[in-house]
């Protein structure tokens, strides 16, 4: 309930602005909030970090409410400004893909899961963990499951595949929820930066729903516990290779098909006509399969086959089904195939395409494309739904051994440089069409130059579709001491965690380029920019700034050594930056200055000295902002003056910034009380972003036309 008379409104309304930092319009709400608290304390107060510490600034809050009825009414303005999410709508979330047509047995296992589907709500959670070796069929349990069960889901299937390419990159909780919740129509401009608010939205959303959540190749109970839903409605099932420790839900164990429902299975792939005629080698097939629903998959084109596999190739090997399957099926393919296969496998791809693949195998695109077809039609891949392909786990480790066994080290190696360097040469040209103003550190940038793409969103696009792979890549280049390519890959990364915001994402590649960079280039301008871009990604989270201030701190002191006064004053914005974000205006200020100064300092024959006009733009901008957090309103005036003449002149226009700084002037009217002068500068900046698609910043001039209007009445 809206209330500015309540505290504990108040309490909760505080808790929301710090957690919905995720955005501009998050951000300006959280400004606007400290430089009211500020005016009505008398003080600058520290954004607060804890119930308390909302309590006591609730209090402050609601005294001066209670006292002045304008107050009441901004206050309640502002508190009317924050994201409903329980309204989100649209059509019901259907992200859990079809079963396969043929399926046989687990009548154990369907029982278990439909108990606990049925079980008479009790205020615990409904959970089922089905869990079984590799290639045993638990995935598709859930599959079928979700199929014949529809009817209990009216408001759809949550579907989540929670294993990683590389050791830590397995989706975070934090990660899975944004994904959720974007599924669940909130605005991702909505999303809460922190792992618990997000959690708590997602339960606020599924409190009334009706809705089956699966989460596929879990890999610990932690890793999954935030994503379980307690309400009556929602029924959570967990996919995993063994019971998880720590989890209290339903275990429900798949085994090996039994030799009757394996020949059922195999009956329904080639029929029973072709079964009867292939009984010689049957038995052999049944042995090597082990009851494994994905080996007999994989087999059974085999038993169709004009000529039957010999019974003596077909002998169990190791008692590992997939593993003995795979390498059956690899003896079948042709040698260019076979390698295809084996370099195909070198990293933990999330994502296989034929233009990387063929670099790394040494073929041509169009063979590359084939073969993975082919593999994909063998079993060996699954096929993603972008028409590219994965490996499953097992059949990686298989393809593994075989390019350990028949290509060697220095071979397997050169071709993983390979695949990585297409992927950082696409990142490149990708992030320089879609920040074409932004300084680079890395040469590469200047000598492939931007993409040929059509607009910034197409390339911003590429980049995310590819971002595990990019990722990926930065992580392999690390992984083998090519600590240059790893710094160049980050580098590229900057418009995704920009522009799309894919912060979290791209978080294990941050921490791997700030690493290579103290093994590469310490004291250097690129060990300042790996620091700062890691900086950047922390400061959306409010529990990792500690964390972010040190990575400024290690920047700076990486571009001092360099003796870069632009890396420098960069990495002190930042600082103010952060500054601004915990109500700390003083301090902000303090290293706006500081920056302006280290500008000055910069000689108009430096490289850098194109760049300062903009630079210095964007700092009166920011003490603009700090200095009408602090209350001193005519100097914020005159700063944010200066910024706007210089965004809207004609050789230098940017009008997204022309707007934000009309936004900024109209956020210091406001809080001075000219609301008439406010309003009219809402009217500018709407104007200018009408036909773009910055949703975000159009809240924030909705939410300021909303209090001024409160402020008039």
């Amino acid at each position: 309930m809206i209330d500015p008379l309540s505290v504990s409104a108040v309490v909760a309304f505080l808790g929301a602005v710090g957690a919905g930092m995720a955005n501009e319009y998050g951000r300006r709400l959280n400004e606007a909030v400290g430089g009211m608290v500020a005016r009505v304390a008398g003080r600058e107060v520290t954004a607060p970090g804890g119930q308390a510490d909302r309590e006591a600034v609730a209090r402050v809050l609601v005294a001066e409410a209670r006292r002045d009825p304008g107050q009441a009414r901004l206050l309640g303005s502002l508190m009317s400004g924050l994201p409903d999410h329980r309204t989100a709508e649209g059509p019901a979330p259907q992200s859990l893909r079809a079963p396969a047509r043929f399926f046989t047995d687990r009548k154990d296992a369907l029982t278990l899961l439909r108990g606990e589907a049925a079980r008479k709500a009790d205020g615990r959670p409904r959970v089922a963990v089905v869990f079984g070796p590799p290639g045993i069929g638990s995935s598709e349990v859930a599959a079928y499951f979700g199929a014949q069960e529809a009817h209990r889901y009216p408001d759809g299937t949550l579907y989540a595949d929670l294993r990683g390419a590389s050791a830590g990159t397995a989706p975070t909780a934090s990660v899975l929820l944004r994904d959720f919740l974007l599924k669940l129509h909130v605005a991702a401009e909505h999303i809460p930066p922190a792992t618990e608010d997000r959690a708590a939205c997602f339960r606020t959303l599924l409190g009334s729903r009706r809705l089956l959540v699966v989460l596929d190749h879990a890999q610990s109970a932690a890793q999954v516990r935030p994503l379980i839903s307690g309400a009556p409605g929602v029924f959570t099932i967990v996919v995993a290779a063994r019971p998880l420790t720590g989890l209290d839900a339903v275990p429900v164990p798949v085994g090996p098909l039994a030799d009757r429902d394996a020949r059922l299975l195999l009956g329904e792939l080639v029929s029973k006509q072709t079964l009867a005629a292939a009984r010689a080698t049957l038995p052999a097939v049944l042995e090597r399969c082990a009851g494994s629903p994905f080996a007999l998959r994989a087999m059974a084109p085999y038993l169709a086959a004009p000529v039957p596999v010999p019974v003596a190739d077909v002998a169990t090997t190791d008692g590992n089904p997939v593993r003995s399957v795979a390498e059956e099926l690899y003896r079948q393919l042709s040698p260019e195939s076979a390698r295809v296969y084996r370099m195909a496998s070198l990293r933990p791809w999330p994502a296989l395409a034929a233009a990387p693949v063929a670099v790394a195998a040494g073929v041509s695109e169009q063979e590359a494309a084939r073969t993975l077809a082919e593999l994909a039609e063998r079993q060996l891949l699954e096929e993603l739904p972008d028409a590219r392909y994965r490996f499953r786990p097992a059949v990686r480790a298989h393809a593994l051994e075989a390019a350990a066994r028949e290509d060697g080290l220095a071979r397997c190696a050169a071709a993983v440089a390979r695949a990585v360097e297409y992927y950082v040469r696409l990142a490149v040209r990708a992030d320089f069409a879609a920040l074409r103003e932004r300084p680079h550190v890395d040469p590469l940038f200047d000598e492939l130059g931007p993409g040929e793409y059509e607009d910034e969103g197409a390339a911003i696009a590429t980049l995310t579709a590819e971002l595990g792979n990019l990722v990926e890549s930065v992580l392999a280049a690390e992984e083998f001491g090519d600590f240059a390519t790893a710094c160049r890959g980050t580098e590229a990364l900057w418009a995704v965690q920009l522009k799309a915001g894919r912060h979290e994402a791209v978080l294990p590649a941050l921490r791997a380029g700030a690493r290579a960079a103290e093994q590469r280039f310490p004291g250097t301008e690129m060990a300042g920019r790996m620091h700062t871009q890691l900086a950047f990604a922390l400061m959306e989270t409010p529990s990792c700034y500690g964390e972010a201030e040190r990575e400024l701190e290690a920047a700076a002191e990486a571009e001092e050594r360099a003796g870069h006064l632009r890396g420098q004053a960069t990495v002190i914005e930042s600082l103010g930056l952060l500054r601004l974000r915990q109500w700390r205006f003083a301090a902000a200020l303090e290293s706006f200055d500081a920056a302006g100064r280290l500008l000055d300092g910069i000689a108009a024959t430096d490289r850098d000295a194109r760049h300062l006009p903009r630079a210095r733009a964007l700092l009166e901008r920011h003490r603009g902002r700090a200095l009408r957090g602090l209350g001193r309103f005519a100097p914020a005036r005159q700063r944010l003056a200066v910024a706007l003449e210089f965004f809207r002149a004609p050789d230098t226009a940017e009008p997204y910034n022309e707007a934000r700084v009309l936004t900024d002037q109209a956020e210091t009217e406001r809080d001075a009380g000219d609301y008439t002068a406010a309003l009219r500068l809402v009217d500018e900046a709407a104007a200018i972003l009408g036909g773009q698609k910055a949703t975000a910043h159009l809240d924030s001039l909705d939410l300021i036309r909303r209090e001024c209007l409160a402020g008039q009445a």
